[in-house]
């Protein structure tokens, strides 16, 4: 389902990175989200405990690029996500935790 790419670290954990579509049509067209884990299937495991049931990793047509991995590799948490902007010229958004992606909107009174 999502696009992406995973990267072995020397101390052999890895970093996987996948670009998942927007759930809102009139939203931005994607996210990167970025999970440091000590393996693959522990990467996936930590985004479906979160709700994000349809994760699979199906190659590695997009890795983490050096920046994304020491993003992630400084985050405390370690899944982090920004969203993919619609051209290569815009400007880039900074890091946000994943708290902030499935942060529910509260209902107005």
């Amino acid at each position: 389902m999502a696009a992406g790419g995973f990267c072995k670290l020397p101390n052999g954990t890895v970093v996987v990175a996948l670009n998942l579509p927007s759930p809102a049509a009139d939203g931005p067209a994607g996210v990167r989200v970025l999970v440091h884990a000590r393996n693959r299937a522990r990467a996936l495991t930590r985004l479906r405990n979160l709700g994000l049931r349809a994760i699979y990793l199906r190659g590695n047509a997009a890795p983490p690029t050096p920046d994304e991995i020491t993003a992630v590799l400084h985050h405390p948490d370690g899944l982090i996500w920004r969203t993919v902007p619609d051209s290569e010229v815009g400007p880039m958004e900074l890091w946000r935790p994943i708290r902030a992606l499935l942060r529910q909107p509260t209902a107005q009174v």
